[in-house]
Protein backbone atom coordinates (compact mmCIF):
# COMPACT_ATOMS: atom_id res chain seq x y z
CA UNK A 1 0.00 0.00 0.00
CA UNK A 2 1.22 3.04 -0.72
CA UNK A 3 0.69 6.23 1.26
CA UNK A 4 -0.92 8.52 -1.43
CA UNK A 5 -3.47 6.28 -1.99
CA UNK A 6 -5.33 6.06 1.48
CA UNK A 7 -7.95 7.92 2.65
CA UNK A 8 -6.07 9.56 5.50
CA UNK A 9 -3.80 11.35 3.19
CA UNK A 10 -6.05 12.62 0.85
CA UNK A 11 -8.33 13.92 3.54
CA UNK A 12 -5.23 16.10 4.96
CA UNK A 13 -4.24 16.70 1.71
CA UNK A 14 -7.80 18.60 1.44
CA UNK A 15 -7.18 20.72 4.57
CA UNK A 16 -6.32 24.03 2.80
CA UNK A 17 -9.41 24.22 0.87
CA UNK A 18 -11.60 23.07 3.78
CA UNK A 19 -10.45 26.03 5.67
CA UNK A 20 -10.63 28.84 3.12
CA UNK A 21 -14.54 27.82 2.61
CA UNK A 22 -14.65 27.19 6.59
CA UNK A 23 -13.66 30.98 7.10
CA UNK A 24 -15.95 32.43 4.22
CA UNK A 25 -18.67 30.68 5.83
CA UNK A 26 -18.52 31.06 9.64
CA UNK A 27 -18.14 34.55 9.72
CA UNK A 28 -21.21 35.52 11.20
CA UNK A 29 -21.62 32.82 13.53
CA UNK A 30 -18.28 33.74 14.65
CA UNK A 31 -19.04 37.39 14.96
CA UNK A 32 -21.96 36.56 16.68
CA UNK A 33 -20.02 35.06 19.42
CA UNK A 34 -17.05 36.51 19.63
CA UNK A 35 -19.85 39.82 20.20
CA UNK A 36 -21.38 37.76 22.76
CA UNK A 37 -17.83 36.78 24.67
CA UNK A 38 -16.99 40.61 25.02
CA UNK A 39 -20.64 41.45 26.27
CA UNK A 40 -20.38 38.85 28.92
CA UNK A 41 -16.62 38.96 29.51
CA UNK A 42 -16.37 34.95 30.74
CA UNK A 43 -14.76 34.48 34.48
CA UNK A 44 -13.31 31.41 33.25
CA UNK A 45 -13.77 29.04 30.57
CA UNK A 46 -13.81 24.87 30.72
CA UNK A 47 -13.16 22.71 27.23
CA UNK A 48 -14.50 19.31 26.52
CA UNK A 49 -13.32 17.24 24.04
CA UNK A 50 -11.95 13.38 23.98
CA UNK A 51 -9.33 12.16 21.61
CA UNK A 52 -7.96 14.87 18.87
CA UNK A 53 -10.68 17.26 19.90
CA UNK A 54 -8.44 16.99 23.49
CA UNK A 55 -5.81 17.71 21.69
CA UNK A 56 -7.71 20.85 20.21
CA UNK A 57 -9.09 21.90 23.27
CA UNK A 58 -5.15 22.50 24.38
CA UNK A 59 -4.19 24.44 21.64
CA UNK A 60 -7.59 26.43 22.68
CA UNK A 61 -6.75 27.12 26.08
CA UNK A 62 -3.48 28.73 25.38
CA UNK A 63 -4.70 30.30 22.84
CA UNK A 64 -7.51 31.69 25.03
CA UNK A 65 -4.90 32.79 28.41
CA UNK A 66 -2.45 34.26 25.96
CA UNK A 67 -5.05 36.15 23.87
CA UNK A 68 -7.55 36.92 26.42
CA UNK A 69 -6.89 36.27 29.84
CA UNK A 70 -9.36 34.53 30.94
CA UNK A 71 -8.41 31.21 33.24
CA UNK A 72 -9.25 27.82 31.17
CA UNK A 73 -9.32 24.16 32.38
CA UNK A 74 -9.69 21.07 31.20
CA UNK A 75 -13.52 19.55 32.28
CA UNK A 76 -13.07 16.18 33.68
CA UNK A 77 -16.04 14.34 31.62
CA UNK A 78 -16.63 11.72 34.25
CA UNK A 79 -17.90 14.30 36.62
CA UNK A 80 -20.87 14.84 35.06
CA UNK A 81 -21.39 11.82 32.78
CA UNK A 82 -20.56 9.27 35.53
CA UNK A 83 -21.02 11.16 38.87
CA UNK A 84 -24.06 13.17 37.80
CA UNK A 85 -22.20 16.52 39.34
CA UNK A 86 -22.56 19.85 37.49
CA UNK A 87 -19.55 21.92 37.83
CA UNK A 88 -21.19 25.65 38.97
CA UNK A 89 -20.02 27.97 36.77
CA UNK A 90 -21.42 31.05 36.54
CA UNK A 91 -20.72 33.45 33.63
CA UNK A 92 -18.47 30.93 32.34
CA UNK A 93 -17.50 29.67 28.77
CA UNK A 94 -17.87 25.97 27.68
CA UNK A 95 -16.01 25.11 24.45
CA UNK A 96 -17.02 21.62 23.75
CA UNK A 97 -15.08 20.13 20.43
CA UNK A 98 -16.11 16.99 18.67
CA UNK A 99 -16.02 15.62 15.46
CA UNK A 100 -19.41 13.62 15.41
CA UNK A 101 -21.00 15.60 18.31
CA UNK A 102 -22.06 11.77 19.81
CA UNK A 103 -20.19 10.39 22.67
CA UNK A 104 -22.65 10.27 25.70
CA UNK A 105 -19.62 11.85 28.05
CA UNK A 106 -18.94 14.59 26.03
CA UNK A 107 -22.82 15.85 25.62
CA UNK A 108 -23.36 15.08 29.36
CA UNK A 109 -20.28 17.55 30.51
CA UNK A 110 -21.66 20.19 27.69
CA UNK A 111 -24.97 19.89 29.47
CA UNK A 112 -23.62 19.67 33.09
CA UNK A 113 -21.64 22.82 32.32
CA UNK A 114 -25.05 24.55 30.97
CA UNK A 115 -26.83 23.89 33.88
CA UNK A 116 -23.79 25.59 35.87
CA UNK A 117 -24.32 28.45 34.36
CA UNK A 118 -21.69 28.32 31.57
CA UNK A 119 -22.61 29.58 27.82
CA UNK A 120 -21.59 27.16 26.07
CA UNK A 121 -20.04 26.62 22.55
CA UNK A 122 -20.31 23.58 20.11
CA UNK A 123 -17.23 23.11 17.75
CA UNK A 124 -18.68 20.16 15.58
CA UNK A 125 -18.35 18.86 12.51
CA UNK A 126 -21.87 17.10 12.98
CA UNK A 127 -23.53 20.27 12.85
CA UNK A 128 -27.24 18.18 14.15
CA UNK A 129 -26.06 16.22 16.61
CA UNK A 130 -26.78 16.03 20.15
CA UNK A 131 -23.76 17.99 21.60
CA UNK A 132 -25.22 20.79 18.87
CA UNK A 133 -28.70 20.11 20.59
CA UNK A 134 -27.67 21.12 23.97
CA UNK A 135 -25.22 24.08 23.31
CA UNK A 136 -26.19 27.44 23.38
CA UNK A 137 -24.29 28.45 20.21
CA UNK A 138 -22.95 25.71 17.39
CA UNK A 139 -19.67 26.45 15.26
CA UNK A 140 -19.70 24.31 12.21
CA UNK A 141 -16.20 22.73 11.49
CA UNK A 142 -17.15 22.44 8.02
CA UNK A 143 -14.81 19.47 7.00
CA UNK A 144 -16.95 17.12 5.39
CA UNK A 145 -17.50 13.37 5.96
CA UNK A 146 -14.03 12.03 7.24
CA UNK A 147 -13.50 8.43 6.33
CA UNK A 148 -10.46 7.23 7.46
CA UNK A 149 -10.67 6.32 11.37
CA UNK A 150 -7.72 8.62 12.09
CA UNK A 151 -8.71 12.19 12.31
CA UNK A 152 -6.90 14.95 10.03
CA UNK A 153 -8.49 17.29 8.59
CA UNK A 154 -11.29 17.67 11.11
CA UNK A 155 -8.44 18.28 13.59
CA UNK A 156 -7.38 21.35 11.53
CA UNK A 157 -11.04 22.69 11.14
CA UNK A 158 -11.29 22.92 14.95
CA UNK A 159 -7.70 24.61 15.37
CA UNK A 160 -8.96 27.39 12.61
CA UNK A 161 -12.07 27.90 14.30
CA UNK A 162 -10.57 28.21 17.26
CA UNK A 163 -8.56 30.53 15.74
CA UNK A 164 -10.87 32.36 13.99
CA UNK A 165 -13.07 32.98 17.30
CA UNK A 166 -10.55 33.45 19.60
CA UNK A 167 -8.59 36.51 16.82
CA UNK A 168 -12.21 38.22 16.71
CA UNK A 169 -13.54 37.75 20.33
CA UNK A 170 -9.47 39.37 21.26
CA UNK A 171 -9.85 41.90 18.57
CA UNK A 172 -6.11 40.48 17.32
CA UNK A 173 -6.03 42.29 13.94
CA UNK A 174 -2.26 40.46 13.13
CA UNK A 175 -4.14 37.03 14.01
CA UNK A 176 -7.20 37.92 11.95
CA UNK A 177 -4.73 38.81 8.94
CA UNK A 178 -2.67 36.14 9.35
CA UNK A 179 -5.87 33.40 9.46
CA UNK A 180 -6.78 34.60 5.52
CA UNK A 181 -3.07 33.45 5.16
CA UNK A 182 -4.02 30.09 6.31
CA UNK A 183 -5.39 27.87 3.62
CA UNK A 184 -2.27 28.98 0.63
CA UNK A 185 0.13 28.44 3.86
CA UNK A 186 -1.64 24.74 4.93
CA UNK A 187 -1.15 23.91 1.02
CA UNK A 188 2.55 25.20 1.15
CA UNK A 189 2.97 23.36 4.98
CA UNK A 190 1.22 19.56 3.13
CA UNK A 191 4.39 20.15 0.38
CA UNK A 192 6.86 20.00 3.00
CA UNK A 193 9.68 16.79 2.92
CA UNK A 194 9.77 15.64 6.30
CA UNK A 195 11.30 11.88 4.83
CA UNK A 196 14.49 12.61 6.40
CA UNK A 197 13.11 11.18 9.88
CA UNK A 198 11.58 8.10 8.23
CA UNK A 199 14.69 6.00 8.66
CA UNK A 200 15.15 6.32 12.30
CA UNK A 201 11.16 6.19 12.91
CA UNK A 202 10.55 2.83 10.38
CA UNK A 203 12.27 0.61 12.94
CA UNK A 204 11.31 2.45 16.14
CA UNK A 205 9.68 1.38 19.50
CA UNK A 206 9.25 4.26 20.73
CA UNK A 207 9.92 8.32 20.49
CA UNK A 208 9.37 11.30 22.42
CA UNK A 209 7.24 14.87 20.35
CA UNK A 210 8.02 17.87 21.96
CA UNK A 211 6.01 20.85 22.31
CA UNK A 212 5.12 23.88 24.52
CA UNK A 213 2.47 26.81 24.92
CA UNK A 214 0.72 27.47 22.02
CA UNK A 215 2.03 24.39 20.30
CA UNK A 216 1.81 21.98 23.22
CA UNK A 217 -1.65 20.60 21.64
CA UNK A 218 -0.29 19.55 18.53
CA UNK A 219 2.68 17.91 19.81
CA UNK A 220 0.20 15.75 21.76
CA UNK A 221 -2.42 15.29 18.50
CA UNK A 222 1.43 14.14 16.85
CA UNK A 223 1.96 11.39 19.28
CA UNK A 224 -1.98 10.28 19.30
CA UNK A 225 -1.78 9.67 15.63
CA UNK A 226 1.87 7.73 16.25
CA UNK A 227 -0.06 5.43 18.30
CA UNK A 228 -3.12 5.07 16.40
CA UNK A 229 -1.72 5.26 12.77
CA UNK A 230 2.20 3.43 13.59
CA UNK A 231 1.49 1.31 16.33
CA UNK A 232 4.13 3.28 17.63
CA UNK A 233 4.76 3.88 21.35
CA UNK A 234 5.01 8.19 21.10
CA UNK A 235 4.44 10.38 24.20
CA UNK A 236 4.35 13.86 24.76
CA UNK A 237 5.86 16.74 26.57
CA UNK A 238 6.79 20.05 26.63
CA UNK A 239 10.28 21.59 27.24
CA UNK A 240 9.73 22.14 30.72
CA UNK A 241 8.67 18.77 31.79
CA UNK A 242 10.65 16.69 29.33
CA UNK A 243 13.96 17.51 31.53
CA UNK A 244 12.58 15.99 34.41
CA UNK A 245 11.99 12.59 34.37
CA UNK A 246 11.17 11.73 31.17
CA UNK A 247 14.93 12.94 30.16
CA UNK A 248 16.21 9.54 32.18
CA UNK A 249 15.13 7.30 29.55
CA UNK A 250 16.77 9.65 26.61
CA UNK A 251 19.60 6.90 25.37
CA UNK A 252 22.01 6.66 22.07
CA UNK A 253 19.63 6.15 19.39
CA UNK A 254 16.63 7.65 20.99
CA UNK A 255 13.88 9.86 18.30
CA UNK A 256 12.89 12.68 19.22
CA UNK A 257 10.81 14.71 17.32
CA UNK A 258 10.55 18.41 18.20
CA UNK A 259 7.59 20.71 16.96
CA UNK A 260 8.31 24.43 18.11
CA UNK A 261 6.74 27.65 16.92
CA UNK A 262 8.33 31.01 16.64
CA UNK A 263 7.37 32.57 20.12
CA UNK A 264 8.57 33.42 23.14
CA UNK A 265 9.41 29.07 23.66
CA UNK A 266 11.38 29.00 20.47
CA UNK A 267 15.10 29.23 22.01
CA UNK A 268 14.35 26.76 24.79
CA UNK A 269 13.33 24.34 22.21
CA UNK A 270 16.74 25.05 20.43
CA UNK A 271 18.71 24.66 23.31
CA UNK A 272 16.85 21.33 24.03
CA UNK A 273 17.23 19.90 20.96
CA UNK A 274 20.86 20.07 21.20
CA UNK A 275 21.09 19.01 25.22
CA UNK A 276 19.02 15.75 23.25
CA UNK A 277 21.45 15.53 20.39
CA UNK A 278 24.85 15.55 23.09
CA UNK A 279 22.82 12.25 24.76
CA UNK A 280 22.94 10.26 21.38
CA UNK A 281 19.51 10.71 20.57
CA UNK A 282 18.27 10.89 16.88
CA UNK A 283 17.14 14.51 16.95
CA UNK A 284 14.01 16.20 14.23
CA UNK A 285 13.03 19.90 14.71
CA UNK A 286 10.34 21.17 12.65
CA UNK A 287 12.57 24.72 11.41
CA UNK A 288 15.96 25.77 11.40
CA UNK A 289 18.48 25.11 13.71
CA UNK A 290 22.38 24.99 13.55
CA UNK A 291 22.34 22.70 16.56
CA UNK A 292 24.86 19.78 15.98
CA UNK A 293 23.71 16.71 15.51
CA UNK A 294 19.94 17.32 14.77
CA UNK A 295 18.23 16.94 11.60
CA UNK A 296 16.35 19.67 10.38
CA UNK A 297 12.58 19.56 8.67
CA UNK A 298 11.34 22.15 6.32
CA UNK A 299 8.58 24.27 7.60
CA UNK A 300 5.93 27.17 6.52
CA UNK A 301 6.47 30.68 8.43
CA UNK A 302 2.98 32.44 9.70
CA UNK A 303 2.05 34.03 12.75
CA UNK A 304 3.51 32.25 15.80
CA UNK A 305 -0.20 31.41 16.92
CA UNK A 306 -0.82 29.60 13.69
CA UNK A 307 2.51 27.97 12.94
CA UNK A 308 1.19 24.28 15.39
CA UNK A 309 -1.57 24.12 12.65
CA UNK A 310 1.37 24.36 9.90
CA UNK A 311 3.04 22.26 11.22
CA UNK A 312 0.65 19.57 12.22
CA UNK A 313 -0.39 19.63 8.53
CA UNK A 314 3.45 19.06 7.75
CA UNK A 315 3.41 15.75 10.30
CA UNK A 316 0.11 14.22 8.73
CA UNK A 317 2.05 13.87 5.48
CA UNK A 318 5.01 11.98 7.38
CA UNK A 319 2.56 10.16 9.30
CA UNK A 320 0.70 8.71 6.65
CA UNK A 321 3.95 7.62 5.10
CA UNK A 322 5.44 6.20 8.21
CA UNK A 323 2.08 3.88 9.00
CA UNK A 324 2.26 2.44 5.42
CA UNK A 325 6.46 2.21 5.60
CA UNK A 326 5.99 0.06 8.70
CA UNK A 327 2.96 -2.47 7.36
CA UNK A 328 -0.01 -0.41 8.78
CA UNK A 329 -3.54 1.06 7.10
CA UNK A 330 -3.37 3.87 8.63
CA UNK A 331 -7.54 4.28 7.62
CA UNK A 332 -7.63 1.36 9.52
CA UNK A 333 -5.69 1.63 13.00
CA UNK A 334 -6.85 -2.14 14.72
CA UNK A 335 -9.73 -1.91 17.55
CA UNK A 336 -10.51 1.40 16.75
CA UNK A 337 -13.26 3.13 15.52
CA UNK A 338 -14.29 6.55 14.12
CA UNK A 339 -16.77 7.44 16.54
CA UNK A 340 -16.39 6.09 20.22
CA UNK A 341 -19.09 6.97 22.83
CA UNK A 342 -17.72 6.58 26.21
CA UNK A 343 -19.92 7.33 28.98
Amino acid sequence: MRAEDTQMFAEAAASGRLVAAQLAANAGVIAQAAKRLRMHSPTAALICGRGSSDNAGVFARYLIETEVGVMTSPMPLAVSSVYGRAPHVPDGLCLAVSQSGKSPDLVAAAAGARAGGAFVIALVNVEDSPLSQVADLTIPLRAGPELSVAATKSFIASLSAIVHLIAEWSGDADLSAGLGSLPRQLDAAWAQDWSAALPALTDATSLYVVGRGVGFGVAREAALKLKETCGLHAEAFSTAEVRHGPMALVKTGFPVLLLPQSDATYDDAQDLAADFARRGARVFFAGATTAPGVVSLPTVGAHPALEPILLIQSFYRLAATLSTARGFDPDRPPYLNKVTETV
